[in-house]
């Protein structure tokens, strides 16, 4: 199995390898795993006060595939709202990459890990507005 320029570009240069603060009010935090592969993405974006996407990091234990997913994700994401993240689908992702078909399960894992990060952020924000509309 032979893999496209984009997954060979993406892995051997990986975007936005890293981790934000897990105590950073702005950051959700999705991890996603696929027992079956052993693949493990943790995605973070960091959201700016006007509910778009600042910034994103990774760090995946997987294939190249799996590494390529995440670091493209990470790239699209960046500007978009939350809402706009929440559309993209793995099949966008797969077509980008040129994925075969037995590596799909990678780009269901980062569309899972945007969802995982995005439900996060909302959770984590939603306490935060709770609080301060008490006091």
């Amino acid at each position: 199995m032979s893999y496209s320029n984009k997954v060979l570009d993406h892995y051997e240069n990986p975007r936005n390898v890293g981790s934000f603060a897990k105590d950073d009010d702005a950051v959700g935090t999705g991890m996603v795993g696929a027992p079956a592969c052993g693949d493990v993405m943790k995605l973070q974006i960091r959201v700016g006060a006007d509910g778009v996407i600042e910034d994103a990091k990774f760090k995946t234990y997987g294939c190249g595939s799996a590494i390529a997913s995440s670091s493209l994700v990470t790239e699209w994401v960046k500007g978009k709202t939350l809402d706009e993240a929440l559309s993209i689908k793995n099949t966008q992702i797969a077509e980008e990459l040129a994925l075969p078909p037995v590596k799909i399960h990678c780009s269901i894992l980062a569309e899972d890990a945007i969802k995982a990060a995005v439900a996060d952020y909302k959770k984590r924000h939603d306490t935060t507005e709770g609080d301060q509309a008490a006091a």
